[in-house]
């Protein structure tokens, strides 16, 4: 979203303003054409034979969301039977699914096997019983690198103390119960966390799952998962994908040369193509100022968007109303019965009540995460494409906050 000729503009000259006016706040607002701009930034920096990026669908489930990056060329990565079948509403083939579940008892796998996606097993206990019941149905295991990567110590789980993967070291016992059980490992998977700063962490893993492929004969593809950085801030830090995708390419080609395979290399973004691409726009309640502070109350709180509160996330906030003119200093907070403070001490153009505000990188686990607390309803979104807006799910109602529940008649 930047401003042209005087007023902010998404992606075809959308005005953010009408679409507001059009679905009311507050509102989420996908932009298709930085989805893609996204995608085609990641293919284009790996140069190898046979690249496959699977949208980590946890990051933004809206069954559209879902078509769209099916259109672009994407597969999909699943954590949960219910995303697996999302995806395969939303057309996936179930090859082109992978299903990386974690904590979840043997059923949810047979779930997902008998849905005939690809399964990726994250430890030995289930690794063995999987194995015993159904030797011939290909898996992939997700090997723990001991790395700690990523700037957020709740999102990184590549560390040795995370409670994703199978420890590298534990590499002949996974081998063990593939003999025993004559299954096929058809992949390695590693996935260290997210907001990886420091490329050069992400490769040292990258080492250690090439140096662990080369005890697997009847591998096809190798998946190096994602994290990859994206900016929060107009001058903010991003991984350099030009700059990785030139070493990891060549360190993959160069392994598939040394050791005679054909394998597929494997990524799975998720916030790195959809955060940048969302954005959520709310209504100025009310300009309080105290002995302090001059506080913004806004129409949505931690229920709609939680990740301020949950991960000190920034998000940059703007005055959507007015674009030039005076500049103040408020603390921007939500209307639910928490300490719900969405930034402290953000220099806007001056804000009158009724005034609409954007949040930028609103795309990645922020409608995903939202609720009813408060018994709020949750927001609509909104797909812009082409310079067209698509309402793609919903304002709730009273009705939605009582579907499910069941009133008693004995009172």
């Amino acid at each position: 979203m930047k401003v042209i000729n005087g007023k902010y503009q998404l992606s075809g000259g959308v005005d953010p303003l009408d679409l507001v006016a059009k679905y009311e706040a507050p509102i989420y607002v996908y932009d298709a054409a930085i989805i893609k701009r996204q995608y085609d930034k990641l293919v284009s920096a790996f140069t190898v034979p046979k690249l496959k990026l699977n949208y980590a669908c946890k990051a933004l489930n809206n069954i559209n969301i879902l078509k769209y990056m099916k259109s672009l060329g994407a597969g999909l990565d699943t954590v949960s039977v219910q995303e697996v079948q999302l995806g395969l509403k939303a057309g996936f083939a179930p090859q082109e699914i992978i299903y990386t579940p974690n904590c979840v008892g043997l059923d949810e796998l047979e779930q997902a096997k008998d849905l005939g996606v690809k399964i990726n097993i994250d430890n030995l206990s289930i690794l063995e019983q999987f194995g015993h019941l159904y030797p011939d149905y290909p898996v992939c295991v997700r090997i723990n690198p001991h790395i700690l990567a990523g700037g957020n110590t709740k999102i990184s789980v590549g560390h040795i103390d995370s409670k994703f993967g199978i420890s590298f070291h534990q590499v002949p016992h996974i081998l063990r119960i593939a003999k025993a059980n004559n299954m096929k490992i058809e992949g390695l998977h590693m996935h260290t966390g997210s907001d990886i700063l420091d490329a050069e962490v992400f490769l040292q893993g990258a080492e250690i799952l090439f140096g662990l492929a080369s005890h697997f004969d009847e591998l096809e593809y190798l998946d190096f998962g994602s994290g990859f950085k994206v900016s929060y801030k107009d001058d903010g830090i991003e991984t350099d994908i030009k700059s990785l995708g030139k070493k990891i390419s060549k360190r993959f080609n160069e392994f598939c040369k040394s050791e005679g395979k054909d394998l597929t290399l494997i990524f799975e973004p998720g916030k790195y193509l959809v955060s940048e691409a969302g954005y959520f726009f709310v209504r100025a309640n009310v300009v309080k100022q105290t002995t302090s502070t001059v506080f913004v109350g806004v129409d949505s709180g931690l229920n709609h968007l939680i990740r301020p509160m949950f991960y000190d996330a920034y998000h940059k906030i703007v005055n959507v109303s007015k674009c030039s003119g005076r500049e103040r200093i408020y603390t921007v907070v939500g209307y639910i019965c928490e300490t719900d403070t969405f930034g402290v001490n953000r220099k806007m153009h001056e804000i009158t009540e009724e005034d609409i505000l954007g949040f930028y990188n609103a795309g990645a686990y922020c409608f995903t995460v939202s609720s009813n607390y408060n018994s709020r309803y949750r927001p609509a979104e909104v797909l812009v494409i082409d310079g067209k807006d698509y309402l793609i799910s919903k304002r709730e109602t009273l009705e939605d906050l009582v579907r499910n529940q069941v009133q008693l008649d004995i009172f």
